[in-house]
Formats: structure tokens, sequence, C-alpha cells
């Protein structure tokens, strides 16, 4: 199921330097599911060229932004790299990022170190370290950037000119990174009150970032297994769709989700993942506080296989 006659605004895109349709913070959406649900289309995407003084140009769609959620998160992004392309190196001193790369490779940097990371992959650029990513392959790369702040609705960032082509490369990285490796992932019974045994890693804890990020995880749902119908009080999480299919119920509605979804669970909202398809539901997981360090949840007792 997928958003229909969904009413735009325009914002101007945080970091990128362009206005593009962003979804309105009132928006009814398929089903009366009253948060947003929204799907990667490449046919949406904009394009921008030299972001941060980088080189070449990329493309991208704003999933999210401020505007949908009670924390601090930023926006959202999700696009494509073009070959030969990257975001320049910059600093942010009030917010800190996630690249993420979903397939081939890029060059991340660091506090002015680079490495090649081999997708899927990411790096956290916490607030006060410069960054940048390039890819120096031949074929597109599968990106995605997440953004949080110390004040609500607050962007900042400091170019250094500074593109990253043939930057010296590190042998291993010496900065902070994580793979979406499924070998890595242990096995939850019953996680948040759900149906079977799931696989579950938390990749990044709130000891990494300075703003009020709490987590990164990653979450493989099999075939007949769910996680429980829960909700958080004081923090916020995004759910974005890596493989598989599924059913989110999000504040007692149920939609069909797919590969490119990624769903907004305010403070708060009720929700809980079932799959009911035959192969794997892979979701990567963010968690932000809305005070730092503060997470708790209130698991509902609900079969959600029959909704």
């Amino acid at each position: 199921m997928r958003l229909t006659e969904v009413p735009i605004l325009m914002v101007w895109v945080f970091g990128l330097g362009l206005t593009q349709p962003a979804l309105a913070p009132t928006l009814q959406r398929a089903r009366g599911l009253s948060r947003p649900i929204v799907h990667t289309d490449p046919s949406q995407y904009q394009s921008s060229s030299q972001v941060h003084g980088g080189a070449g140009s990329m493309d991208y769609m704003t999933l999210f932004g401020p505007q949908d959620f009670n924390t601090n998160v930023l926006f959202v992004h999700r696009g494509v790299l073009h070959p030969k392309s990257g975001i320049g190196h910059h600093f942010h001193n009030q917010m800190e990022e996630m690249f993420v790369i979903f397939d081939n490779r890029a060059q991340f940097t660091i506090d002015g170190r680079t490495a090649e990371l081999i997708g899927p992959a990411a790096a956290p650029c916490r607030m006060g370290s410069s960054h940048g990513i390039y890819n120096p392959t031949d074929r597109p790369t599968q990106w995605m950037n997440i953004a949080v702040g110390t004040v609500r609705g607050r962007y900042d960032a400091f170019d250094l000119g500074d593109d990253r082509v043939g930057a010296a490369l590190d042998a291993n990285p010496v900065f902070m990174n994580i793979r979406l490796d499924k070998s890595l992932l242990k096995t939850v019974t019953g996680m948040n009150g759900g149906r079977g045994t799931v696989k579950y890693r938390r990749m990044l804890g709130p000891e990494v970032f300075r703003t009020n990020w709490g987590y990164v995880d990653h979450l493989l749902i099999p075939s007949a297994c769910s996680l429980g119908y829960h909700r958080h009080e004081i923090h916020e999480e995004i759910y974005y769709v890596l493989s598989g299919k599924g059913r989110v119920t999000l504040e007692g509605d149920t939609t069909e989700i797919g590969p490119g979804d990624a769903i907004a669970c305010r403070a708060g909202e009720g929700h809980g993942f079932y799959n009911h398809s035959p192969s794997d539901l892979e979701l990567m997981v963010i968690g932000v506080a809305l005070e730092k360090g503060k997470f708790e949840v209130t698991n509902v007792d609900e079969d959600l296989s029959k909704k």
C-alpha cells in the first residue's frame, strides 16, 4: 500500500541547499495511519551538485524532516551517489549525522582520515568532527543520511573546500564504523512481547553520540514472527526496510511494507511488525531520545499475526 494524493509543502532541504517537496506535518496516510510511512521513490529524487564542495553530483529525496518528530531529528535523506561523486569535507558544530551505503563501496572521511567501506555499511559523523564521503567507482552507490541536532530544526555547516578526490587511504578505518552484517545478529525470543524468535543487534549505542541520538539497531524478523506491539513515551524511532516484506501496525492501523519503506514512530505511538511473507523482513532502526540517555518501553499484549 502506497501513499496517494499526499499534500506537500516546500521546505529548505538541510545541508543540500535546495527546495524540494517535503511531507506536511498534518498528512493523513493510507488506511488512516496518523504518522508518516514513506517509500523510497527514485522518480522523486532531485539532483544536487558539489554538495559541501564535493565532486560530481548526487540524487536524493527527503523521507522525513523535523516536522515529523517531537525529538531533534533534522532529516532522513535517501538517494544515490553517482560515480566519481560525493559530499565534500565539512563540519557540523550543532548536529551530527550518519552516512550509510547499502551497496557498492565508498571512501569515508572522518576527522581527515579516509578509508574505504564496502556496503552495506555506515559511519557516524559526530558533532564537531569533520567528515565527507566519495564514490570512487564507475557505479552508483545507494546512500542514506540521518541527522540529529542539539536544537530542534537548527542546521549548521562549515565547508572546508575539500572534495576528498585522491585522498590517501588508510588500510583499516581509524574511525567508528558499522557493517549491516546478518552473521553478527543474535537470536531474541519474544522481543517486545512478539511472536517467535527474531535476530537483533545494537550496532551503535548512546555512548557514541553527542546529541540525543540513542542507537542504531539491525533487526531481522523471520516468517511468521513479530516484533511485538509496544510504545516509547520518551524517545522516538525510525524504521527503514532493507529487504523483505511484512506488515506494520502503527497506532492500531496495519499496512504492508517492503524494501525502501521508512516508518516514523513518534513518542507515545504504539507500533509493531509482523512478517506474513515467506522470506525474512530486515530492518534498520534509529532511536532518538527527548532527553539524552533516557529510554523506556511499554509492551502491549497483542497478537499482530491476526491484524
